[in-house]
């Protein structure tokens, strides 16, 4: 059997692991997939990178295997405390999850959540070895099953893909150890105070990216290498910065589902000080976000805030408001595009305005007219589009930007079937009863933390319709994971401070 084949079939294995380990509960079988996931999911990267490893580590074997006896310990230690201290876990996985490394894999450099896979590998040997709680939250049941169903899914369309290899890597650093992720969290016993907790590192985190934002913007200069980004930054009249992230975009979606977060505490909060604390962090990210000049991160930021609205107030005057403003925009692009840096003059030009967004769009409509059931095959949407297109140059955009386009393009009907299902299972679990606990003068931490989470993920959502990357970013799992473990009601009685002012404090490490 072909190395191409025993790789794909690792990966299929490994989705079909991690699949199990979304919808068992008995904690011994779950603990077994958990670990037969990771491994599967390393074997199908090892099989499709060996070449690279092999010349990585032939020239000084010895110093790979002290390298990769370190790794190891470092994964030991950290699940040995997070079976002592589980609320350590999550708080972890918080503070890691936007932090990339470059790795070279196959014949491309990807930027990588090398300490995000470690901690999951950590907190999936603490609960083999009978750390922290299996919770069966029977909320959540629905939502493991879609998800489970879709990452399945898209592991049996990779048997026919025509880029098994790109299906791989998405199977391999994406989809699986993220369902265990999913987990991971949703097993987690979520208080109040780990509640606080976990967004003030996030918050505090998204600081700290804006800050390296503004030293960019003063000294001309990314840190982190991108280029088109500096070919972009070369030739038109604005810089865009990325922080320590590869892309601006997703450096801008952070931002964006943070300052939704704090927005949220912003509207509940009854003390005034916290309040200019967080409006005081919302301009700071809002800073950091102009300077990304991610369009589609305003347009996330600005759902969140019609969720949140929506859910504080009345909810027709909010959709009334957001109508109006869509039949505006579209008005002023239709009607004034030039004027805005919208050339409407032809279908040329709106495709150079957009950056071959037209072009793109077309191709994967072409793409699901063509195969419209089962498609081309998961991860094919790139070569596929290149090879149809007759696209040779690396410079020219080639990857779907419209998650729905890409899953018709390459799983068909099929996919789009899943995905539907995914979508609904998570808005229905996300909003069930949140309006009713969210309307007292005092809904407490758990509800409004429920509230912004819900918020975030329809930003999330709409940033994915223009920038992709669903499933594939690990702020989806993570958003929906704690929204469906996270109680309407607090599991503890509130702190004596916080009855007393009848306030949610949502943010205070966020000052």
């Amino acid at each position: 059997m072909a190395a191409d084949d025993l790789q794909t079939l690792a990966a299929l294995a490994g989705a079909a692991a991690a699949g199990a380990a979304l919808v068992v509960d008995a904690r011994a079988r779950r603990a077994v997939a958990m670990l037969a996931a990771l491994a599967l999911a390393g074997a199908a990267l090892g099989l499709l990178a060996h070449e690279q490893i092999e010349d990585a580590v032939s020239p000084r074997p010895l110093l790979a295997a002290a390298g990769g006896a370190l790794g190891l310990a470092a994964i030991v230690a950290l699940a040995v405390l997070f079976r002592r201290r589980p609320a350590a876990l999550p708080l972890a996985l918080v503070a890691v999850l936007p932090f990339r490394v470059p790795v070279t894999v196959g014949e491309e450099t990807a930027s990588l959540l090398i300490p995000l896979y470690g901690v999951i590998a950590a907190g999936c040997l603490a609960f083999a070895l009978g750390g922290g709680d299996a919770v069966a939250e029977p909320r959540a049941r629905r939502l493991r099953i879609a998800l489970a169903a879709m990452l399945v899914l898209y592991a049996v369309q990779a048997l026919y893909s025509t880029d098994t290899d790109q299906a791989v890597k998405n199977l391999a650093f994406f989809y699986v150890p993220f369902a265990l992720l999913f987990r991971l969290l949703l097993d987690v016993q979520w208080t109040s105070r780990l509640v606080l907790t976990a967004f003030g590192i996030v918050a505090g985190l998204a600081v700290v990216f804006a800050a390296v934002g503004f030293f960019e913007y003063a000294t001309g200069r990314l840190l982190i290498a991108n280029s088109k980004l500096l070919e972009a930054n070369d030739v038109k009249p604005y810089f865009r910065v990325n922080s320590v992230f590869f892309d601006p975009n997703i450096y801008g979606r952070y931002l964006a589902l943070t300052m939704t977060g704090l927005a949220g505490a912003l509207l509940w909060t009854r003390r005034p000080r916290e309040g200019i604390w967080i409006a005081a962090a919302l301009a700071v990210l809002w800073g950091g976000l102009v300077l990304s000049l991610s369009q589609s991160s305003f347009a996330a930021l600005l759902i969140g805030l019609a969720v949140l609205a929506a859910l504080r107030w009345r909810a027709a005057p909010v959709l009334g408001a957001v109508a109006a403003a869509a039949v505006a925009a579209a008005l002023v692009v239709a009607f004034a595009g030039d004027a805005v840096g919208v050339e409407t003059g032809s279908e040329e030009s709106v495709n150079r305005s957009t950056s071959g967004r037209v072009n793109l769009v077309t191709g994967a409509v072409d793409m699901v007219r063509d195969r419209p059931v089962w498609g081309f095959g998961s991860g094919s949407f790139r070569a596929e589009y290149r090879e149809r297109e007759g696209v040779r140059s690396s410079r020219i955009a080639a990857a779907s930007h419209t998650t729905p386009l890409t899953i018709g393009a390459e799983q068909g009907a099929i996919g789009l079937v899943a995905y539907a299902f995914v979508l609904w299972a998570a808005l229905t679990l996300l909003f069930s009863g949140l309006r009713a606990a969210v309307h007292p003068q005092a809904p407490g931490v758990p509800a409004v933390a429920r509230a912004a989470l819900a918020a975030a993920f329809c930003g999330l959502l709409a940033h994915t319709l223009v920038y992709a990357a669903f499933l594939e970013d690990p702020l989806a799992w993570t958003l929906l994971a704690v929204a469906a473990a996270v109680p309407l009601a607090a599991r503890e009685p509130a702190p004596a401070a916080e009855g007393a002012h009848g306030g949610a404090r949502l943010a205070p490490a966020a000052a």
